[in-house]
């Protein structure tokens, strides 16, 4: 299916086949889940099972879900433009978001429904053509997930990803509304109201859980730990390149990322050469990773070794306060009175220490072997955590 509806299906990298994934997907999700919906409300209006009603109303909200991403989609491939020169990929991080809300609403009211039948119980009938309803629905729902699962992963998308999963945790419902019918039919328990409740808490778990999926990246999610190595390698392997610092990326929607970085390079390199390089490195991330990058140079005086030794001793110093304590931009400045040491201190989120106290217990590792030397020291943040 995907040869015959998909055009150069294997370039994902490219907006357009991105977006013609997530419509096939989407159309495939509204398809099935009207159908899965129409015969199980017919089956639970027959039997009298709230269960079965719930479990038709869960598809009904899957098949809103799709409408909801087909939309998202389709905005979120629409080119840049004068007002949103960085693209419209965070429709599709908002139109799961509209989907999360919309599960946590029908779950809610699907709780309400469940305790009125567990309060007020009623004899549900079952039949073979109900367990053969269930058994189609969970056949279906197997292979929406696992075609919603492959699909995400080739093109790296989080909300197919969690329509997968949302599609496995029908399967779970689905199986229990059918265990529930069985169990109800033989012995006379009446199960179906406490099943009821339990399809309602799948649904509230996978909305709640969309939520925070998509809230994620459109808060300003760190970035994956492979995507920051990658960048610290690709930088690194280039000639003349001594150390990179302060990486920022900026996620716009899935393929459209911006980023900004520090390199350091020797201050005492011919400085066309230098930007050469920093040059290429912005021309490489953005042809073979898609990644807008810019670069600031930062130049390293490597011609005073007192400055070179001080900055590799420091470095390992401070990570006797944290092992995940760095330091950049070292520079030695002599005075009359006293020797200032500038640099930057990058301070992690949960080390447990206020700005001033980090800053004098660094001084006092440099006061207790260089004592005539005062620091100043500037406190970062890390927004990627760079390997060291």
């Amino acid at each position: 299916m995907l040869e015959r509806l998909i055009k150069n299906r294997e370039n994902t990298e490219d907006a357009a086949v991105r977006t013609a994934y997530g419509v096939l997907s989407s159309c495939a999700g509204i398809a099935a889940n009207a159908l899965l919906f129409a015969g199980k409300l017919a089956v639970g209006i027959i039997s009298g099972s709230v269960a079965i009603t719930a479990d038709a109303v869960n598809n009904l909200s899957d098949a809103s879900s799709s409408v909801i991403s087909l939309l998202g989609f389709r905005l979120a491939g629409r080119p840049a433009d004068e007002e949103h020169p960085y693209g419209h990929g965070r429709y599709e991080y908002l139109s799961g978001l509209m989907v999360a809300i919309l599960i946590i609403v029908i779950g809610v009211e699907l709780v309400k429904t469940s305790f009125d039948k567990i309060l007020h119980p009623s004899e549900v009938e079952f039949s073979l053509v109900t367990a053969a309803v269930l058994l189609a629905s969970i056949g279906v729902k197997l292979w929406m997930m696992a075609f919603n699962r492959r699909i995400g992963r080739k093109i790296d998308s989080k909300t197919l990803i969690a329509t997968a999963a949302d599609s496995r945790n029908d399967v779970i419902s689905t199986s229990a509304v059918l265990i529930s019918s069985v169990v109800s039919h033989y012995s006379g328990l009446e199960l179906d109201g406490y099943m009821g409740l339990g399809v309602a808490a799948f649904i509230l778990i996978a909305g709640f859980g969309l939520v925070r999926e998509t809230l994620d990246p459109v808060l300003g999610r760190a970035p994956d730990p492979e995507l920051v190595k990658h960048i610290r390698d690709k930088i690194m392997s280039y000639p003349h390149v001594l150390g990179t610092h302060d990486l920022m990326v900026h996620d716009y929607g899935p393929g459209r990322q911006f980023a900004s970085v520090h390199v350091e390079m020797a201050a005492e390199d011919d400085v066309i050469e230098s930007h050469d390089i920093i040059d290429n490195i912005e021309r490489d991330f953005l042809e073979n990773d898609g990644i807008h990058i810019v670069i600031h140079f930062d130049p390293i005086a490597t011609g005073d070794g007192c400055t070179n030794d001080l900055r590799v001793w420091l470095s390992e110093e401070v990570r006797i306060i944290d092992p995940n304590l760095t330091i950049h931009d070292l520079r030695i400045v002599p005075g009359v009175t006293h020797t200032n040491v500038v640099f930057d201190c990058v301070k992690p989120f949960d080390l447990e220490m206020t700005d001033g106290e980090l800053r004098a217990a660094i001084t006092a590792l440099v006061k207790k072997e260089h004592s005539d030397y005062n620091c100043v020291i500037t406190i970062d943040r890390s927004y990627a955590a760079m390997p060291h």
